[in-house]
């Protein structure tokens, strides 16, 4: 199940429990809640179900320090391991010193190891631990024991001996020639002049076409020819017979119109792609490149003179089978269209070709930390490069390093002469950059792990060029001989560049990174003064991050000094221009950051205090500076606004219930909570009485445990402890902030002396309902439970400040703000799941149980309808938790209606190619829209961890450009305000309102696992 934790999932300890226990102490609902987590690793998303259940049996959890040793090279193996979050050092020597062993790669999380155990060879290399990393451990008695009993399912996904491997001629080492790009195929015979290799030209791109993409072409083809026969028929072009040929621009037309899963016209483009590739569908001249064009291609069926229509009873199947068709290829159309792109040589990728490139190389870990005009660069390079085999050698330990590599589909296993497989790469990885780097010979052999591997390739000579590019582009300021800020020169036509932009194509300069006071200095320098909207799109990303690098109290003082400098050169008549711009440019960057914070400026006193200062003194100087007082009306406004906001009732600082409501929500419109904001929370003692305290939402944990010791009237040495319904505890550090709403959807507040932490027990109330609703939610209606659901959904994500998420993502109690609109936000989207299951498993009548599935299903397509993506895939992934999936009776009996239209909802939900499903669909949406948040939450942390955020002590500006770039995405999703349904608008829902603002669930996988065991037994 993916629940929108706000720390990294394997935190849940639940799991780690059930992994705690003796493997013969395990019940079913424990493999059942260890399954369901580990089915998420990527180590064991191949794993066949049967396979990882076993794992579940016998697996133990490991949670290691950095810098610890796992085994050493040359020790003799006793365990198997995956990891499951941090990452290790694989370190390999030459000699028996340790000492002078040298980092050859880092294991990710999702990468196994340890395979050697099977024949008792020595490691053949050190692993020691990166950072705090979890694993899953197993001991060779249990590993021996599953691969003699799943040999079949395991001998494809562990490495074979390198022995096995080195036995495969040269020629398995080249790609088929039709899976690469021709200037890949000059590459190859440049650096591989020794080998001697035969192709044999195909017109497709895969030989035999597969049996699905077989029966997908005739499924078209017949729809085509029942629903649109004109559209194949004999064509004429330049006097030249056709036969049977249809045209790519029909093509697309009549797709888009088949189905609604198909939105932009490329996507149909990729469909038709998956066709081609397979030689189900041939271009006449066969180009390979399927075009949105007025170009001919013909069916295979029809590559036959005789070439039969379909039967009635054909065109009927292929009807009932058409939408299957077309969800199946909307899938797998997205990646044959990205390796359209690629075939294609550089120089003739067109600027959507560039930009789509671009948009899959920012969700590529490995190329995380490079710049933005880097991985642009990237995109007119990169070729790619797929083998078909297993075993296949992609090159050898001691060869000229001529490439580096990243892996975009499938596993490599890299290998060193005499020590074997040290370590397994998977999708997202890179390898050969170190040969490149250093000009040094390859330091290990790379083998494909499994079949059908695909590759993105940037050969030596373009390497060095975008390495020579970058650094002859960057320009360094200094300052006592110590960079104060670096620059990127960014090429005119760069899109990044010229967006929005009238202005003539010139060469402009990013920051990259610097001081703040140097940051800020360049962009007062650079704004331009004559257009409203033609700053630099750095200028906003450094209003946006400031707090991360310069927080107010050192921003404020910077920019009231900027305001009054004054110049020391130059004549009277240059000083005062300068001082003038200067004046306005301030004025501008405030305006920009008042409007940014908003109310929250008014939890800040000192940054209250700059403004009514800084009004004050540009008030004095429009006296004497006329020219500033086309800004003044601007800045007044902003103050009196401040000043009335802070004034009105409703801004005032609120008393808030347990449940982070107040007690007139249902008349007024709800308001952001705000740290002044006050709160009645219940905290727990040990035997479950309570006492109630009033605190400010910004409290600390150790400003509640004062609270609370003051009440109990005594509370030396006392903790504070969140305790799951599951009974996992987490006692809470003295400077954690917002910890009312950090808790899970039945989470308590305990306090307890240090010695009872122990005895901390859940409450009865923590369990959830013991009935289910049903009775009352099946008289409302779908449609009706959508839109109230949707409302409420978009009161909590119009209170989330943008700046919340920043907040979140460098760590609360570093700015000593709370995120209590997102947190609230966030434990929405698992409340939504849980709903989900804990109807479905309280349910105990089979008829009633399809009757919900069909209900969640239709009131998911209604969140769809109404942009409201977050409850969408809320639902969707209730009913994927493992409880409700497992019901297969309950499945058997939904209509296959209902199936088709869960399994088109679910492949939204595939996470494979970062969300690529989810953020096409995304893509065509326009605003107001509801997002999935836990994936921009994702997108965020994947960034913020991936990059660092002072490089020699400059502040990494890059880093802070892609993270604006994400929180820019709500700021889209809420530039429309949210029109309410007229048709359900005017009606009186008090009942489904009140309904979907107070479910009640049950959050305990445990619970909810037994509960559906109960349902339907596990069959023997």
């Amino acid at each position: 199940m993916v629940a929108a934790h706000t720390s990294h999932p394997s935190s849940s300890g639940e799991w780690i429990a059930c992994l705690d226990k003796r493997p013969l102490e395990r019940s079913s609902e424990d493999v059942d809640i260890i399954f369901t987590r580990l089915k998420e690793v990527k180590a064991f998303e191949k794993f066949h179900p049967n396979l990882l259940q076993q794992i579940c049996l016998c697996g133990y959890y490991e949670n290691l320090e950095k810098g610890i040793t796992l085994f050493r090279q040359g020790d003799i193996g006793t365990n198997w391991y995956a990891v499951l979050a941090g990452s290790l050092d694989v370190k390999v020597s030459d000699t028996s010193n340790h000492q002078d062993a040298v980092t050859i790669c880092t294991l990710g999380i999702g990468t196994a190891f340890g395979e050697s155990i099977l024949d008792n060879t020595p490691r053949h290399a050190t692993i020691v631990t990166r950072e705090n990393s979890e694993l899953l451990r197993i001991e060779q008695k249990d590993f021996k024991a599953l691969w003699e009993k799943y040999r079949q399912y395991m001998s494809g996904l562990l490495a074979p001996p390198y022995g096995v491997m080195e036995t495969g001629s040269n020629n398995d080492r080249m790609p088929d020639k039709d899976n690469m790009s021709s200037s890949s195929l000059c590459s190859i015979s440049k650096h591989c002049s020794k080998l001697t290799v035969f192709f044999v030209a195909s017109s497709s791109l895969s030989k035999v076409p597969s049996e699905k993409i077989l029966r997908a072409g005739k499924v078209l083809r017949n729809a085509i020819l029942s629903r649109a026969p004109h559209m194949i028929r004999d064509r004429k072009y330049h006097l030249k017979t056709y036969r049977q040929c249809c045209v790519g621009t029909e093509l697309v037309d009549w797709m888009m119109q088949q189905s609604s899963c198909v939105h932009l016209r490329t996507q149909a483009v990729g469909m038709w792609q998956v066709l081609l590739e397979e030689g189900v569908l041939n271009h006449v001249d066969q180009e390979q490149h399927f075009q949105d064009k007025y170009l001919f291609y013909r069916f295979l069926d029809d590559e036959h003179e005789d070439a039969s229509m379909p039967t009635e009873e054909e065109k009927k199947e292929c009807d009932e089978e058409l939408q299957d068709t077309m969800l199946l290829l909307s899938q797998i159309g997205p990646d044959a269209h990205m390796r359209m792109i690629l075939r294609k040589p550089p120089g003739q990728r067109t600027v959507d070709d560039l930009e789509i490139i671009y948009e899959e190389l920012l969700h590529i870990k490995a190329l995380s930390h490079l710049s933005t005009t880097v991985k642009r660069e990237l995109s007119g390079v990169l070729v790619f490069e797929s083998h078909p085999k297993a075993g296949t050698v992609l090159f050898n330990q001691g060869e000229e390093g001529t490439s580096w590599y990243i892996i975009l589909k499938g596993s490599v296993n890299v290998v060193i002469y005499g020590k074997g497989v040290v370590c397994t790469l998977h999708e997202g990885d890179d390898f050969g950059k170190l040969a490149l780097v250093n000009d040094a010979p390859r330091a290990a052999s790379i083998v494909l792990r499994e079949d059908n591997c695909h590759f993105l390739r940037v050969d030596k000579e373009d390497f060095n060029r975008i390495l020579r590019d970058v650094e002859a582009n960057t320009v360094r300021l200094k300052e006592h001989d110590q960079d104060v800020l670096v620059l990127e020169k960014v090429p005119p036509g760069n899109r990044a560049s010229n967006q929005g932009s009238s202005q003539p194509l010139q060469h402009k300069y990013t920051v990259m990174s610097g001081t703040p006071e140097k940051i800020l200095e360049h962009f007062l320098e650079t704004m331009r003064l004559e257009s409203s909207e033609g700053t630099d799109p750095g200028f906003h990303d450094f209003v946006m991050m400031q707090c991360v690098f310069m927080p107010n109290n050192q921003l404020c003082p910077a920019l009231m000094g900027t305001y009054h400098a004054q110049p020391s050169q130059g004549t009277e008549q240059e000083k005062m221009d300068y001082a003038l711009n200067n004046k306005r440019r301030v004025i501008r960057l405030i305006l920009h950051w008042a409007a940014l914070y908003g109310d929250l400026l008014q939890e800040d006193e000192a940054a209250m205090a700059f403004l009514e200062e800084f009004y004050v003194s540009v008030s004095d100087d429009t006296r004497m500076i006329t020219a500033l007082k086309d800004q003044l009306p601007e800045l007044e406004k902003m103050m009196k606004q401040l000043s009335e906001e802070a004034k009105a009732p409703q801004k005032k600082h609120k008393v808030l219930l347990q449940h982070f409501n107040t007690s007139d929500e249902r008349t007024q419109k709800r308001q952001p909570i705000r740290g002044s904001d006050e709160i009645l929370f219940k905290v727990y003692c040990v035997d479950h009485t309570y006492t109630t305290i009033r605190i400010p939402m910004l409290s600390s944990v150790k400003e509640v445990v004062s609270a609370v010791a003051d009440k109990l009237g005594s509370g030396d040495g006392l903790i504070l402890v969140k305790m799951s319904s599951g009974g996992e505890k987490v006692l809470l550090k003295p400077n954690d902030v917002s910890v009312f709403t950090t808790l899970s959807v039945n989470g308590r507040l305990f306090a307890c002396p240090r010695e009872q932490f122990d005895s901390l027990t859940p409450l009865q109330e923590q369990e959830g309902p013991s009935t289910g609703t049903m009775g009352t939610f099946e008289l409302m209606s779908s449609k009706d439970l959508a839109y109230q659901m949707t409302m409420y959904d978009w009161e909590l994500f119009n209170c989330v400040h943008e700046l919340e998420l920043i907040y979140h993502t460098f760590g609360r109690h570093s700015f000593k703000k709370i995120t209590a609109n997102l947190d609230l936000f966030l434990r929405r989207f698992n409340e939504i799941q849980f709903w989900v299951v804990t109807e479905i498993c309280l349910c105990s009548q089979l008829s009633k149980r399809v009757q919900l599935l069909k209900k969640f299903i239709k009131i998911a397509a209604h969140c769809k309808e109404y942009k409201n993506l977050n409850s969408f895939f809320a639902i969707i992934m209730g009913l994927s938790n493992v409880a409700v999936s497992r019901l297969t009776l309950t499945w058997e009996k939904l209509p296959s209606k209902f199936k088709k239209i869960y399994a088109e909802f679910e492949s939204l939900m595939d996470p494979s190619r970062n969300h690529r499903a989810y953020r096409l669909t995304v893509a065509k949406q326009e605003p107001p829209v509801i997002p999935f948040m836990p994936l921009l939450i994702k997108d965020m942390t994947f960034t913020h961890e991936g990059n660092k955020t002072f490089i020699d002590n400059l502040v990494n500006f890059e880093k802070m450009r892609m993270i604006s770039n994400t929180v820019r995405t709500v700021k889209f999703c809420r530039s429309q305000p949210f029109s309410p349904d007229a048709s359900l608008a005017n009606k009186n829902h008090q009942d489904v309102r009140s309904y979907v603002r107070q479910l009640s669930v049950i959050d305990n996988q445990r619970t909810l696992s037994q509960m559906s065991q109960r349902l339907e037994p596990r069959r023997a």
